[in-house]
């Protein structure tokens, strides 16, 4: 088998000479023996970084190591295409807005029909508020997941409260009927305590952390946690780092869901909405689907913005719709097998004088873990525009003109929930009723009249309802997915 000493620096097939070395440079400072006294296969990692960059450093060497690439490797494990909200920039004293839409889709040739093994914890708030039917549907549905579940495939199970038990540990061909009864006798007691469950989560999951997998904690829980909200995000963003993905699942009305929409950004995953228990299940087997559908996992994306550019905002649009925690690595989410990955970005051009031809919004580097492959594979980003000064005569390509109208909506949600923050109400109020006229528009009409009850609760209580609040957030939220839009257009 070929090494591939690109995916070993973490560049693409056709790096220049300058990003051979900055990424050498860049790995021997993490590599290094030296700094890394506790790893016992540091020395190895070195010496095959050093041995890349003897190979590809050289013309010679290079050409003669890229001739003996299969072609799968040659060929861009995905294909990208971008549009932008403007064709042309202008010279202006103000500041100028540009939108971006960026979808991934997989190689056909490349990708695979086998399913990726799966190395799942499902984290299972265990507190006394989950008692009842909504334990007992966590619990079937766990049953039904260690059922299904392929011989290669790994669940372990961690229950919390105010500490953490770990229900089935994390290794291959368990006693099923043992695990089933594991399940079978959870019982609730005591508050929620998430990082509890989190830290143990984490420490399963590491236990068969690979590539080979898809590494991934499910969190179920309808209660909200106090004072470990801090370190439980630097934990998610520790997952983040190892390629563990974190999905919240909050159910009914009472869970914090700024921080699990937070914890699930840091870490690639996503945050779903639960009203009623009984909807456990369909959320909870869609979401393990889901992941057996993953071409590549934990895509991101290294950014390197413009000169007088601002990233002002990032948001994914599919497979599920969510914000993206700006990072110097953006952490964009899963690329599925016979799907697409969709986001946009929002920058800001700080004014400019028309002595520039172009406009660069940002050069970046697409990471793409990929089950089975040694390493990431990689690809290269670069957005930018040219400068004109004539006006731009072309109008933005549908899909942005659609992606940005609803986009707009989940918007004004969020300036209605951050003025009853300000107690501000009245204003509140008309934003949710602008949002209402918008969504009856749109034919969401049930949405609509969520918003509509949801503004006089605001207008009465100075308060959004519990469930209320999430409903209109993930409901707008939802729009963004291409079911909708493509409805809509």
């Amino acid at each position: 088998m070929t090494v591939n000493h690109y995916a070993i620096l973490g560049i693409p097939i056709d790096a220049s000479a300058d990003e051979i070395r900055g990424a050498y440079r860049e790995l021997v400072r993490k590599v290094h023996p030296d700094a890394n006294l506790g790893d016992p296969r540091a020395s190895e990692t070195f010496l095959r970084v050093q041995k890349a960059y003897e190979i590809l450093s050289d013309i010679h060497t290079r050409r003669a190591f890229d001739e003996t690439l299969p072609t799968a490797l040659k060929t861009p494990p995905a294909d990208v295409q971008v549009y932008y909200s403007r064709n042309v920039l202008s010279p202006t004293k103000e500041p100028q807005i540009v939108y971006s839409f960026i979808r991934i889709q997989p190689n056909q040739a490349d990708a695979v029909n086998e399913k990726p093994p799966l190395n799942i914890c499902l984290a299972i708030d265990c507190s006394t508020s989950m008692q009842g039917l909504i334990l007992d549907t966590v619990k079937s549905t766990a049953i039904e997941l260690i059922r299904q579940m392929g011989a290669n495939d790994i669940l372990s199970v961690v229950a919390f409260s105010d500490r953490a038990e770990i229900v089935v540990p994390a290794s291959p061909n368990q006693d099923r009927h043992r695990v089933e009864m594991s399940i079978r006798l959870l019982q609730t007691s005591g508050g929620t305590e998430l990082y509890q469950g989190l830290e143990a989560a984490y420490r399963e999951t590491m236990r068969n952390r690979s590539t080979k997998y898809i590494n991934h904690i499910i969190l179920i829980t309808d209660g909200r946690t106090y004072g470990d909200e801090a370190i439980s995000l630097r934990l998610a963003e520790q997952c983040g780092k190892q390629q563990i993905g974190i999905s919240g699942m909050g159910i009914g009305g009472k869970w914090n869901d700024v921080f699990l929409d937070k914890m699930a950004a840091l870490s690639g995953g996503t945050t779903m909405f639960i009203s009623k228990p009984r909807d456990v299940s369909k959320f909870l087997l869609e979401k393990i689907h889901n992941l057996e559908m993953v071409y590549a996992h934990q895509v991101r994306l290294n950014l390197e913005i413009g000169r007088g550019v601002e990233l002002k905002e990032a948001f994914r649009i599919s497979p599920d719709s969510s914000s993206l925690e700006l990072q110097p690595t953006l952490l964009i989410g899963s690329l599925p097998r016979n799907g697409k990955l969709e986001f946009i970005c929002e920058f800001l051009v700080s004014p400019f004088s028309e002595k520039k031809d172009k406009i660069y919004l940002l050069a970046g580097r697409l990471f793409l873990d990929i089950p089975n492959r040694a390493e990431p594979v990689s690809m290269r980003l670069d957005l930018d525009r040219n400068i004109s000064l004539q006006v731009d005569p072309l109008a933005p390509p549908q899909i942005i003109v659609q992606a940005m109208s609803t986009l707009t909506l989940y918007r004004i949600q969020e300036r209605a929930r951050k003025a009853v923050e300000e107690g501000k109400i009245s204003e509140a109020t008309r934003m949710l009723q602008n949002l209402a006229t918008h969504l009856f528009s749109q034919g969401q009409s049930d949405l609509a009249a969520t918003v509509l009850h949801e503004a006089s609760h605001v207008q009465r209580t100075s308060t959004f309802s519990d469930v209320g609040d999430k409903r209109i957030k993930y409901g707008t939220r939802a729009l963004l997915l291409p079911s909708n839009m493509e409805r809509e257009i």
